[in-house]
């Protein structure tokens, strides 16, 4: 999952692909508040605030096309990192939103069930493919479903499902269980089977959501036919570099696993002295309720701090984390 959240419909603050509406559009926070103090603090998005200390990029990287070799690489070492049982079952993408567009263009149409609420682009792929799609708020509603979509941990609330939990509830029908906030979290690491498709972001999780990389984990017959779907060198030099050097760092993901989670404590009281609620959320991103979140939004966006709003929740924001200590003071100057 690339983008983040649910729609916010009518509102004109984040970034927009097909109507639907993501996190991360400083552009648009500038229009709502001309006079926010520059630079931005932004918040708005669910993606690791101290990204992973890449390596001098090789200039090969970008002087010619990646090989075969480079991409196999890349796949062993994915499948090595997310605990797949080979690099057969792994497809290395431009990241996990294009997966999310193509799965539902390999399927013929079905009746799809979406646990929500979550990240809408799910359910978008899935209805413009010309499958029917309802939303469950659980997945045990799924009956009659011969596909059930889950986000675990989900996004905007954090919920947990186990993908035991999730085969059960399709019933012999597929699985798409998108994991792109697992990397961090205390969760099952699922392993792709029969009837299972797994999704893993690298950029969250890293910190490097520009380089477009993600994965999708399925059974052979089913990975090639979306590596097929993608075509040849879906994924540039840079990425599969940047690749090969974090995804075998276990260390690095364990300590970043521990230093977030300390992190999203800390937002919690900061969160929790200015009023708010947590109902929700991941290492990543705190979501919270608040007695007025419009006024708390217009004062965080005056002081030049861009958090996500809902529109169908309209007391409810959602903050990622600050990268450091000047940020975490201004964040709490303003939530004090």
């Amino acid at each position: 999952m690339d983008g983040d959240g649910v729609p916010e419909n009518g509102s004109s603050d984040a970034i927009a692909h097909g109507g639907i509406l993501h996190g991360g559009d400083l552009d648009a926070a500038r229009r709502l508040f001309p006079d926010a103090p520059e630079p931005w603090l932004d918040l708005s998005t669910g993606i690791n605030p101290v990204p992973y200390p890449l390596p001098p990029l090789i200039a090969s990287a970008l002087h010619r096309l990646p090989s075969p070799g480079d991409l196999a690489r890349l796949k062993t070492a994915a499948s090595a990192a997310y605990g797949a049982p080979g690099p057969d079952h792994v497809v290395a993408a431009p990241g996990t939103q294009i997966l999310i567009e193509t799965l539902p263009r390999l399927l013929p149409p079905a009746r799809v069930a979406v646990v929500g609420p979550t990240y809408a682009e799910h359910a978008a792929a899935w209805a413009r493919s010309g499958h029917t799609v309802r939303m469950v708020d659980d997945p045990a509603e799924a009956g009659g479903a011969e596909v059930l979509v889950a986000v675990s941990p989900n996004n905007p609330d954090g919920r947990v499902f186990t993908a035991a939990a999730l085969t059960r509830a399709a019933d012999g029908g597929l699985v798409v269980l998108d994991q792109a906030f697992a990397d961090l979290e205390p969760v099952e690491a699922a392993s792709p089977g029969p009837g299972l498709v797994i999704l893993r972001s690298f950029g969250k999780t890293y910190g490097l959501a520009g380089l477009r990389l993600g994965f999708a984990l399925a059974e052979p017959a089913l990975a090639r036919r979306i590596e097929t779907a993608l075509g040849p060198w879906a994924v540039s030099g840079p990425a599969i570099a940047a690749g090969l050097a974090a995804l075998p760092d276990a260390a690095w993901r364990r300590e970043a696993a521990e230093s977030r989670a300390r992190d999203a404590a800390r937002l919690d009281r900061m969160i929790g002295r200015a009023g708010g609620r947590i109902v929700g959320g991941t290492a990543l991103f705190r979501t919270a309720d608040f007695s007025d979140g419009p006024g708390l939004f217009r004062a965080l966006g005056a002081a030049g701090i861009y958090v996500r709003r809902f529109a169908e929740a309209p007391e409810r924001l959602r903050f990622g984390l600050p990268p450091d200590k000047a940020a975490w003071c201004r964040l709490s100057r303003v939530l004090r």
